[in-house]
């Protein structure tokens, strides 16, 4: 039985070795960790100052349609929305035209620590693109965006 074990594993594909998923996921917990430690000084983590600069781009958002623009499921940004609430970063309301929604908007205090953080990501960002190289870090958003376009409908219900 031991030596059927031993075969089994090295003969049998390594999902690991090909697995799309699994390289996003490791890359993006790279990035992610750095950015969020840079970010760290201000009190933000890396999807709550892009959620903070959605909001002071686009002004009053739904919760779903700033999910949308951010690529995430409704209920996962209502929970990212919490934390910057309760630091009255951004406000939270029912809609005025469907009460069952709920909008989203940045405050004066959010646009502030926003515009404080935003030395802090530009320098993340600068050092990613010298050591990645620049036309490197722009083809990979680029091909990163693609993946967006690639059919799937994670979230729908």
């Amino acid at each position: 039985m031991g030596e059927a074990l031993e075969e089994t594993m090295t003969t049998a594909p390594n999902p690991g070795d090909s697995c799309n998923n699994l390289a996003l996921r490791k890359a993006a917990r790279y990035l992610g960790a750095t950015y969020d430690k840079a970010l760290a000084p201000v009190g933000l983590r890396a999807t709550q100052l892009s959620i903070l600069q959605k909001l002071s781009v686009h002004g009053e958002m739904t919760i779903t349609g700033l999910a949308d623009v951010i690529a995430m499921d409704r209920t996962t940004m209502a929970s990212n929305l919490k934390p910057l609430a309760r630091e009255g970063l951004v406000t939270v309301e029912p809609s005025a035209a469907d009460r069952r929604a709920r909008i989203a908007a940045i405050t004066p205090d959010g646009l502030t620590r926003m515009k404080t953080a935003l030395p802090l990501w530009n320098a993340v960002q600068a050092q990613f693109e010298e050591n990645f190289g620049a036309d490197e870090a722009a083809h990979l958003r680029a091909y990163l965006d693609a993946v967006l376009h690639t059919g799937f409908e994670p979230w729908a219900e």
